[in-house]
């Protein structure tokens, strides 16, 4: 079966972010198909709905889920809605490369279970360059993000999809999963979303917080996830800047909220009590 064939489904989890999905949304019109674009959106109150009815009355491959949800379980309701074997993730602040869906094809096409594209960050310039830190695990790279990841269908649900208890991570947990399931990752250096980086330093350090947060549970999860760590590859002279230690400090609040309080801080945090 040729490449353009191989039907794609594209999962996208949104709130709030209808001043973006205009550009992402106009950024599938000319992928090479089949392909359906499934948005799960989780009660936005900004202009998302609008924006998405607009673009269903010009094209019939957005379908449109509005479920309150968070970000895991928004993506397991896309799948699980999806008329395709192979699934794409994106959020609703990314724009696709035109090439993206070809791309993430021709990969799965050489016999991988899970495509890895690259990311490229778009916004203030020192915090596009910040790197992530990178975990291996059984020798593939696990911590690309669902910003830009692709599953085979069968393996996701076989493993389970997404584990909803996480605030962040839960994309770092499902690829060591789908290692430990014998599921193969390839990496597409041309499989290229583009994706904002938070434009303020209030939004900057939240995600650094909660990023760290998300790296104790998945320690909680994970026992030996630490020793899988490069540490060669943290603390390279050229990437620490000032940038890269209040983002690190940060994040070890977070993993150290996580360790002191556990999940429940999150959940109280999420219902506002």
């Amino acid at each position: 079966m040729p490449d353009s064939e191989l039907g794609i489904s594209v999962v996208i989890t949104t709130y709030n972010e209808g001043r973006y999905l205009k550009d992402l949304l106009d950024s599938f019109v000319k992928q090479q198909g089949p392909m359906e674009v499934l948005l799960v959106d989780s009660m936005s109150t900004d202009e998302t709905e609008s924006v998405v009815r607009e673009f269903q009355n010009k094209h019939n491959f957005l379908r449109y889920i509005r479920q309150q949800c968070s970000r895991g379980e928004g993506r397991n309701i896309g799948v699980k809605n999806a008329s395709y074997d192979h699934v794409l993730f994106t959020d609703g602040d990314a724009i696709a490369n035109p090439f993206w869906l070809r791309k993430m094809r021709e990969t799965f096409r050489e016999g991988y279970d899970v495509v890895a594209g690259k990311t490229i960050q778009m916004g203030y310039e020192p915090f596009e360059k910040l790197g992530r830190v990178e975990l291996y695990f059984e020798d593939f790279e696990v911590t690309s993000p669902s910003v830009n990841l692709g599953y085979s269908k069968k393996l996701f649900q076989e493993i389970g999809g997404f584990d909803v208890n996480f605030i962040t991570a839960e994309d770092i947990d499902l690829n060591i999963r789908a290692v430990k399931a014998g599921g193969k990752i390839g990496f597409c250096e041309d499989c290229i979303i583009y994706h904002r980086t938070r434009s303020t330093f209030v939004g900057f350090i939240e995600q650094a917080f909660w990023n760290g947060f998300g790296r104790k549970q998945l320690n909680n999860k994970h026992l030996d996830v630490w020793s899988h760590f490069r540490f060669s590859e943290i603390f390279k002279p050229d990437v620490i800047n000032f940038w890269y230690v209040v983002r690190a400090a940060t994040a070890l609040l977070g993993y150290t909220t996580c360790k002191l309080f556990g999940d429940d801080f999150a959940k109280r945090r999420a219902s506002g009590s």
